[in-house]
C-alpha cells in the first residue's frame, strides 16, 4: 500500500507481511507495491536492493519514503531459520552462477547462529539506504 497523504514529506509504503510466507512472496508483495506501473518485477535480493535506490517505479532517486512492516514478527519468523536454510541449501544444489563456497560458508554460519537470517538481510538492505525509514508495525 502507498500513502501520500500523510502530514510528513516522505511517501509511507506498507510492506504487510499477511500478504506472503515465503521469500517469493515477499518479491511479489514489493513488486506489486513499488514496482506499480513498471514493466519489471523484483526477483532476487540484489534486485530488491536496486528498486530501493527509487527512480522507476512509485518514488524517485533519492526521494525520502518511510516503509512499514506490518505482522513484521510473522515475517521474521516466515523468513527465518528454516526459510533461509533451504533458500541456501537450493543455491548450492543449483551451483552456477552462484558462488557455492560462499553460499555453503552462509549456510555454516546460520546453522552455527551466526549467519542473518532472509529476513534479517532484507531488513539490512532497506536500512542501508539513507533515504529510507523502516517502522515494524
Amino acid at each position: 500500500m502507498l500513502n501520500t497523504s500523510n502530514n510528513n514529506t516522505r511517501k509511507m509504503i506498507v510492506i504487510n507481511g499477511g500478504h506472503f510466507s515465503s521469500l517469493a512472496g515477499f518479491y511479489e508483495e514489493v513488486s506489486g507495491i513499488l514496482m506499480r506501473g513498471a514493466d519489471w518485477k523484483v526477483g532476487t535480493l540484489d534486485g530488491f536492493n536496486d528498486i530501493l535506490y527509487g527512480g522507476f517505479g512509485v518514488f524517485e532517486y533519492r526521494e525520502e519514503i518511510e516503509i512499514v512492516w506490518k505482522e513484521s514478527e510473522k515475517s521474521k519468523e516466515d523468513l527465518g531459520l528454516k526459510a533461509t536454510q533451504e533458500f541456501y541449501e537450493n543455491k548450492i544444489r543449483q551451483g552456477k552462477p552462484f558462488n557455492i563456497e560462499l553460499m555453503q560458508q552462509k549456510l555454516e554460519d546460520l546453522i552455527a547462529g551466526s549467519g542473518q537470517t532472509l529476513f534479517e538481510i532484507l531488513v539490512e538492505i532497506i536500512e542501508s539506504h539513507g533515504d529510507i525509514t523502516l517502522r515494524f508495525d
